[in-house]
C-alpha cells in the first residue's frame, strides 16, 4: 500500500481515461500497485551447467536459444531458478514470458545465457502450466470520483463497469508526474470510504502488473523526489537498477527536454558501468544530470542523439575510468547467442550521433 499528499495538497494518484483524456477520480491510498507478474515456469531436463551454473535470481533478461537454427530464441524477464535436482538432473527455471514465448511445438535441446554468457544447456524442456489465479484487485482507497465515474457507477451495467483502457498517473511528494501506466481494468466494486465523506473505494480488476512486487524499495526512493545527486543508483544489484532505469524512462517519457546547444562538453561516470543498465543510467545522467535518461537499448541511444532528449550534435563526451566498461561490456551475446563486443556497438552508436568520446 502507499499514501501520499504532500504539503501542496497534491493527490498521488489520478486515474484517468484514455478515450477523452478526463480525469475520473484522484487519491492518495493504492492498495495492489505492486504485484507477483505471476511468471512462466520451465523444467530443463538433462540439464548441463557451464561453469558453476546458475543459482536464485540469474538476471533481467535470460534467452533460451533453441539447438535448430531455423528457430528463434526467447526471452524470459526477470528469470530465477527455484529448484536444482543433481539427482534428477533438471532445472527448475521461472520468468515472464516475452512476447514470442517458445517456438510452437519445439520441446528440445536448448542452450541458455544471460546477455553475457552461458549458463547451461538442456535436452529437452517443459512449460509448467500453472493454475490461472487472477491478479489481486487495485484498490483506490478515498477516491474522489469525477461526475463522469459517479455517472458510469450509478448505471449499475456490465458495461458501465468495463473502464476499458485507462492511465493511473502517479505524482511523487513534490507533486511532479513520475509515471503513468497503462491498464485494462474493469469495476469490481465500490463502497464508501472510511477516508472521509463523498469519497469512496473502487476496487479495480486489472489483466496485469503495473510494478512488480521486488521494485518497490525503489518506487518508495522516487517517491520522495527525483535524486537530486549523481549515481545514487550505484549501490543497488543489477536487479533494482533495472527497476531504477524503469523509472528514468517512464519519467523521461513523459517529460520535455531542453537541448543543450551544439559543442557542449559532456562527462560520463564510468566507474558503476558494470553491466547495460548501469552503462545506460550512466550515459543518462552525463547528459541530463541525477535521474536523466538517454536511451536504454542501441536504437533508443541513437534516437536520442537524434534530438529532443537535452543533446545537439556536434559534443563530447569524456569517458571516465571506461576501464570498467572494457572489462564488463566488451564480451556480450545476441539473442541467438552470437558473440559481439557491446561497448564498441555503444561508441559507434555515439561516434554515428556526432558524439566525440574520448576514454580516460
Amino acid at each position: 500500500m502507499d499514501e501520499g499528499t504532500d504539503h501542496r495538497g497534491h493527490h498521488r494518484y489520478t486515474l484517468i481515461g484514455t478515450e477523452h483524456g478526463h480525469p475520473l477520480g484522484v487519491c492518495s491510498v493504492v492498495e495492489g500497485l505492486f504485484t507477483d507478474p505471476g511468471p512462466a515456469t520451465y523444467e530443463l531436463f538433462g540439464w548441463v551447467p557451464d561453469a558453476s551454473g546458475p543459482h536464485g535470481w540469474i538476471g533481467s533478461r535470460v534467452w533460451l536459444v533453441p539447438d535448430d537454427d531455423a528457430l528463434d530464441a526467447w526471452c524470459l524477464d526477470d528469470a530465477a531458478v527455484v529448484e536444482h535436482s543433481s539427482r534428477a538432473e533438471s532445472l527448475v527455471l521461472t520468468g515472464v514470458d516475452d512476447c514470442m514465448g517458445p517456438p510452437e511445438g519445439h520441446r528440445g535441446a536448448v542452450r541458455v545465457h544471460d546477455g553475457s554468457r552461458w549458463l547451461g544447456s538442456c535436452r529437452e524442456f517443459a512449460r509448467i502450466l500453472r493454475s490461472e489465479r487472477p491478479l489481486p484487485s487495485l484498490v483506490l482507497r478515498g477516491l474522489a470520483p469525477a461526475d463522469e465515474l459517479r455517472a458510469l457507477l450509478a448505471r449499475g451495467t456490465r458495461r458501465a463497469r468495463d473502464l476499458d483502457e485507462v492511465l493511473l498517473e502517479i505524482r511523487d511528494d513534490r507533486g511532479e508526474l513520475l509515471a503513468a501506466p497503462t491498464l485494462w481494468a474493469s469495476v469490481e466494486a465500490w463502497r464508501p470510504s472510511a477516508h472521509g465523506a463523498d469519497l469512496i473505494d473502487l476496487d479495480l480488476a486489472r489483466h496485469h502488473t503495473l510494478v512488480p512486487e521486488h521494485a518497490e524499495p525503489v518506487w518508495e526512493r522516487w517517491f520522495a523526489g527525483p535524486p537530486d545527486t549523481l549515481n545514487a543508483w550505484a549501490g543497488l544489484d543489477t536487479r533494482l537498477r533495472e527497476a531504477w532505469f524503469d523509472l528514468v524512462r517512464h519519467r523521461a517519457c513523459i517529460r520535455r527536454h531542453s537541448d543543450r546547444p551544439a559543442g557542449h562538453a559532456y562527462e560520463l561516470d564510468g566507474r558503476h558501468a558494470t553491466e547495460e543498465q548501469g552503462l545506460y543510467l550512466a550515459l543518462g545522467e552525463a547528459v541530463n544530470g541525477p535521474g536523466g535518461y538517454f536511451g536504454g537499448n542501441l536504437q533508443a541511444l541513437h534516437e536520442c542523439l537524434g534530438g529532443t532528449f537535452g543533446y545537439s550534435r556536434p559534443a563530447t563526451l569524456l569517458w571516465r575510468d571506461a576501464a570498467m566498461a572494457r572489462t564488463h561490456l566488451s564480451h556480450a551475446l545476441s539473442p541467438d547467442g552470437q558473440p559481439y563486443d557491446f561497448l564498441t556497438e555503444v561508441l559507434d552508436v555515439l561516434a554515428d550521433g556526432g558524439m566525440h568520446v574520448t576514454l580516460a
